[in-house]
């Protein structure tokens, strides 16, 4: 069951409940209850379900989840006693509607306080629940992704620092040492800039979109270097890709995988070409495209063990954006593999 599922369900129950307990207790008391009391009850109930409904709108539209303790209890506070205040009205209303009122009975001070304080009380238990659940239900999402970021940073840092990698950039660099010290140079520093980046990415969920393509540039460069001229590399990126961030290792964990499966199989090599673009709804579009062919689309599943492949990707998709965010990769005609990716809208705060 999802989240919204799961919602409209305890939604439901809870206020459907609180309705059948006032039915029996009125059914019970010595005057009983007639059909139209009932109804009374029901739209009640309904009326809780949609206020609150409303208020978690509200709580949602202008993210009350990022407000500071002291500030989110006060603006809490107000907005309990303000619907309390309109429970109250709409309570007298019902009444009067289905011809309950009483004048003498409903409109005594103790009677209407009396119905505030319960009302305060319904709305007061509700916002206790519905903010434990979602702190609880995002410290355990946190808890997931620190245990996922973990094992791809670890994953990653075998991929980038196991012997061939290794192999192939310093044996790289070797023949440039005395055909062209400054490529050689530059290599080194592109090996450098890598390794620091593995190292310094640690636990945080996004980084700046920049900061991620100016790796997998340093990557390619050294691939360039082995590949010499079987390695075409393109780049078609709009400026507004740079507004947004990414979760990091993401693009150069799909740029290794098409190095590995598709060009390094090829004996003529291929093209590496990736696209960025922002979409109609200020989602960032994300494409790898490299020469060719896939014979069976691969795993998607997380492994138990070996590899951060895709499949880590997904995840941590997953983990950081719900379903908002896609994944896929597919073959685009006979000689080449597309890999997208759709980055709901995430800005980078700009000085």
């Amino acid at each position: 069951m999802n989240r919204i599922s799961l919602y409209w369900t305890l939604q439901i129950l809870g206020w459907g409940s609180i309705a059948c307990v006032n039915i029996a207790f009125a059914y019970l008391s010595p005057r009983g209850i007639t059909e139209v009391q009932v109804m009374a009850f029901v739209l009640l109930a309904l009326f809780y379900l949609l206020s609150t409904h409303f208020i978690r709108y509200i709580v949602k539209t202008y993210d009350w989840f990022k407000l500071a303790i002291p500030q989110l209890v006060f603006q809490s506070l107000l907005a309990i006693l303000a619907m309390s205040f309109v429970n109250v009205v709409v309570e007298i209303l019902i009444n009067i509607a289905f011809d309950t009122f009483n004048v003498e009975r409903d409109f005594r001070v103790l009677v209407i306080l009396a119905n505030l304080f319960i009302a305060f009380l319904f709305y007061a238990i509700w916002f206790l629940l519905y903010f434990l659940f979602h702190f609880l239900d995002n410290y355990n999402n946190t808890l997931k992704y620190e245990a996922k970021i973990n094992q791809i940073r670890l994953n990653h840092l075998k991929s980038q620092l196991n012997p061939h990698f290794i192999f192939n950039a310093l044996n790289s660099v070797r023949a440039l040492v005395d055909e062209d010290p400054y490529k050689a140079k530059s290599a080194i520093t592109r090996i450098s800039n890598i390794l620091r980046f593995s190292l310094m990415m640690d636990k945080k969920q996004t980084i700046e979109f920049e900061d991620e393509l100016n790796t997998v540039k340093d990557y390619l460069a050294l691939e360039s270097i082995r590949f010499e001229e079987r390695l075409q590399v393109e780049y078609q990126i709009e400026d507004e890709a740079f507004n947004y961030k990414i979760p990091p290792m993401m693009l150069q964990t799909i740029v290794e995988n098409a190095i590995k499966h598709g060009i390094s199989n090829l004996v003529k090599g291929g093209l590496i070409e990736i696209k960025c673009r922002e979409g109609l709804e200020d989602d960032l579009y994300i494409q790898v495209k490299n020469s060719g062919h896939l014979i069976a689309p691969p795993s998607l599943k997380p492994k138990a063990t070996g590899g951060h492949g895709l499949s880590n990707t997904v995840q941590r998709l997953k983990l950081i954006y719900g379903e908002k965010a896609s994944f896929r990769i597919f073959n685009s005609g006979n000689q080449f593999v597309i890999t997208e990716i759709k980055i709901p809208k995430q800005r980078v705060t700009l000085d």
